[in-house]
């Protein structure tokens, strides 16, 4: 076996309530100014409020940033930061999805003032240290709270990460209670995202290890099974709560054993046709899975016995439980149904090329003629 390095949070806090009591663990962290970041969305359904007053219960002040974007700018890290200095904040406390939790790891991490957000972009390129960070997710999905990434859209159809160790939070804090009011298609997406994170941790190339391999197991264990239930009964709580921890042990697993062709093959997706991860991530996963099976079959049916409902013993079987999830939630199963035109498959197909991060990862090599295959694939739903 050889070496491997594994990093996660030091501290999680899973519960239900446990955001309210976010005052407390800023005190925890000596935070007494924190900033705390969301989106609008957060602020109208009146999921911000209660936080920023647990945060104000025990602290001197407390800032909102709440103008954060989906796939958040350039422009919105710096106009979060701009808010951080001037609020003279000691702490930043991120709430929402992985767009506002990205947020709220590049400030903590620009407030040092030893470099530019350019200079941020790439992998164990931070340099000096960063702000205590309390990360609260709404959504089961990007395990954001839990990796050392965060995602920046440069342009108009481009995004850089900034990667590195520093960016895991102080704690991540897990509150299903936060996620009941979560409309059916968002659940839908982002518990499917949740889900190819695991799949595709547990099948990484280079740094597939033990300990992931359980988290993953384990996070798709989890979400497999009460994916179908939140959409059902979407005030189940219980199952919430195993939805939100399965999401965030599928996350502590990529963040170790990164994700490979799914992901890079659905960023494409995203940039240009702004097209939600989850979305992107479930009209990519079946073409990939078969492209994947001389190299990785064995490993998928180590995994197919942790789905909930009969699976066929084969790669099919494996392949069309997904097909049917991904039906099932009424979100489209091919590019076509997603209004992508299929003169664009080969522009995505040359801009996936550009994710080289990511497809290292994969277990069988992905060139461009083999992307357009896929995104052909994709198009059509056939195999």
């Amino acid at each position: 076996m050889t070496g491997y390095r594994f990093n996660t949070a030091p501290e999680l806090r899973v519960g239900l309530g446990t955001s309210r009591e976010v005052g407390a663990y800023c005190a925890q962290l000596g935070i007494k100014r924190p900033l705390l970041v969301t989106d609008p969305g957060l602020v109208t359904v009146g999921l911000a409020e209660p936080v920023r007053k647990a945060m104000a219960v025990k602290c001197e002040h407390v800032g909102l940033f709440s103008e954060v974007t989906a796939d958040p700018a350039e422009s919105v890290v710096l106009n979060a930061l701009a808010m951080l200095q001037a609020g003279e904040a000691d702490g930043v406390v991120g709430l929402g999805g992985g767009s506002s939790m990205d947020v709220a790891k590049a400030i903590a991490v620009l407030a040092a003032g030893t470099q530019t957000l350019a200079e941020a972009y790439g992998v164990d390129q931070v340099v000096g240290g960063r702000l205590p960070l309390i990360l609260i997710p709404t959504t089961a999905g990007t395990g954001s709270e839990v990796t050392p990434v965060a995602v920046i859209t440069t342009g108009e159809t481009t995004k850089a990460g900034i990667s590195s160790p520093v960016l895991l939070p102080d704690i991540a804090v897990l509150d299903a209670e936060l996620t009941l009011g979560l409309p059916a298609h968002v659940t839908a997406m982002t518990g499917i995202d949740a889900m190819v994170h695991a799949i595709e941790a547990y099948t990484s190339k280079i740094k597939k290890n033990p300990v992931s391999d359980m988290l993953a197991r384990q996070a798709l264990t989890l979400l497999s099974a009460n994916q179908r239930r939140v959409l059902s009964h979407p005030d189940d709580v219980a199952a919430r709560e195993a939805m939100l921890l399965g999401a965030t042990l599928a996350g502590q697993a990529f963040a170790n054993a990164p994700v490979a062709a799914v992901h890079a093959l659905a960023y494409p997706l995203g940039g240009h046709y702004h097209m939600p991860h989850g979305l992107s991530n479930a009209l990519m996963l079946p073409a990939v899975l078969r492209f994947n099976a001389p190299a990785a079959e064995a490993l998928y049916l180590e995994l197919a016995p942790l789905l909930p409902e009969p699976v066929a013993p084969d790669l099919e079987g494996f392949v069309s439980w997904f097909e049917e999830l991904i039906a099932d939630a009424a979100l489209p199963t091919t590019l076509s149904a997603a209004d992508v035109p299929k003169t664009d498959l080969p522009m995505l197909a040359a801009d996936a090329m550009l994710q080289q991060r990511l497809l290292v990862n994969n277990p069988v090599e992905v060139d461009e003629a083999a992307a357009l295959a896929l995104y052909t694939a994709a198009w059509s739903g056939s195999a």
